[in-house]
């Protein structure tokens, strides 16, 4: 059957451009997460044109198209359901332009964001949005998940940063949405619907990213706590004092007893909670603001305070924070990663929480991440070895998801529905909004070809 329309698709391009071994196909069948599933092909565009070949080629056809970044994502977004055609940005890899008196920066989407965000740096400019795997995942892949990140808090997301898209819809036409300016309110908000739509709507082929000055300074600072209930509090008293940090890390006890046993106790603070806080602009004023926090988290509990006014004392107090997921890791347990985000009046709430949701399951539970925005990675940590482990799994899942909901809170803040968070997508989506999203997909994809198996 697919012998069928491979040899006319690879009739389409130059050589090298459609490949079918099976390393190759292995390589492209999955992501970060658990489920794979074998393409029939992986098509490598160089340009926009190129993909909306493949995509008039498969919608003629009905063949499956699923779009693929760098492959980091943790939920199997750009796991290809159904087969078919995986079309790979990793050709598609140059930064266009950057341009400092616009404040703008024009990217294909397999480019890798750390190295975006280093371009820009050099020129004096930031590209907040800032993911843990930015120096491996694309912008691209960005864009489909609406990524985020611990600066979110004071700078937003990917979508507060997208000015215009070039897409190419499911049919083969190219359409470019939104602008280069700052404001733009020329019809509907296309850019916000790709934004996050997770390649089910249309493959993003250039991306018009908004930038902004760099502020020229920063400073850190670590507290422990001695839980991580206490260190929640501190958060919301910090943020009710008028204090906006760039970024407010909170971790908990099961984090910080991996990360002594992979890093050694000496590089770990005592106690059972950690709590990094990060402040930028003008010399002076960061100087003098870290020193507030400190007192006012000193008065909160805080048991050890460590600060950094110089780029790489601060970068050893991130070093910290960025070895978490790798010391989890390190456990040997399976670590089942939960982006999930709660409103910032429930995150003491929601560290009590995950504390009874241990006992009664008997599932360690690592939580750590973003506390200012309220997304907090819930990672249940188990031995899916032992007999009935993956049945009491699936139940703290349905139970935390549901308070989550009940909580007015989001299933995925950051990662996206993928093929993780497909059980309880009818939970957090009422049938009028589930039946939105079908409508404005048959809009689109009237042939179901994009990204099938997934949400919608």
């Amino acid at each position: 059957m697919f012998l069928s329309w491979l040899r006319p698709l690879n009739a389409l391009f130059p050589r090298g451009f459609v490949v079918t071994d099976a390393e190759t196909l292995r390589a492209h069948s999955g992501d970060a997460w658990f489920a794979s599933t074998l393409p029939q092909a992986v098509v490598f565009p160089r340009k926009a044109e190129d993909v909306a070949a493949v995509l008039r080629f498969a919608n003629r056809r009905r063949i499956p198209v699923t779009a693929r970044g760098a492959g980091r994502g943790y939920v199997g977004g750009c796991v290809p359901k159904k087969g078919g055609i995986v079309v790979s940005f990793a050709k598609m890899n140059r930064i266009l332009d950057i341009n400092v008196v616009d404040g703008v920066g024009v990217v294909q989407p397999g480019v890798i964001t750390a190295e975006f965000q280093a371009q820009a740096r050099r020129l004096r400019l930031l590209y907040p949005p800032d993911p843990a795997s930015m120096k491996e995942c694309s912008l691209g892949g960005n864009v489909a998940t609406n990524a985020g990140g611990p600066r979110c808090l004071k700078y937003g997301v990917t979508r507060n940063y997208v000015l215009g898209l070039q897409v190419a819809l499911a049919d083969g036409t190219l359409v470019r949405v939104g602008g280069r300016t700052l404001k733009n309110k020329s019809g509907f908000d296309l850019v916000g619907i790709f934004v996050g739509s997770e390649g089910l709507l249309g493959l993003v082929t250039e991306i018009t990213l908004r930038l902004i000055p760099a502020p020229p300074a920063r400073a850190a600072l670590a507290a422990s706590f001695k839980n991580a209930s206490i260190a929640a509090a501190c958060v919301q008293h910090l943020l009710r004092e008028g204090f906006l940090p760039s970024a407010l890390e909170l971790a908990d006890r099961f984090t910080l007893e991996a990360a002594r046993r992979h890093l050694g106790s000496e590089h770990i603070p005592k106690g059972d909670a950690h709590l990094l806080v990060e402040i930028d602009g003008q010399p002076g004023s960061v100087r003098s603001e870290i020193r507030m926090l400190a007192q006012l988290l000193k008065a909160g509990g805080a048991l050890e305070i460590m600060t950094a006014t110089k780029e790489a004392d601060c970068e050893r107090l991130w070093g910290l924070r960025r070895e978490f997921s790798a010391s989890l890791k390190a456990t040997g347990l399976t670590k089942l990663n939960e982006d999930i985000c709660v409103p910032r009046s429930r995150l003491v709430d929601l560290f009590d929480f995950t504390a009874r949701l241990q006992k009664k399951y008997g599932i360690e539970i690592a939580s750590f991440g973003h506390a200012g925005d309220g997304n907090i990675h819930v990672n249940l940590m188990a031995d899916l070895t032992q007999p009935g482990m993956k049945a009491r799994t699936d139940r703290a899942l349905d139970e935390l998801f549901r308070q989550i909901i009940a909580w007015n809170g989001a299933i995925t803040g950051e990662h996206g529905i993928g093929l993780a968070k497909l059980p309880w997508w009818p939970q957090a989506a009422s049938p009028e909004l589930r039946k939105l999203h079908v409508q404005v997909k048959r809009a689109l994809d009237p042939r179901h070809i994009l990204n099938p198996g997934k949400f919608v």
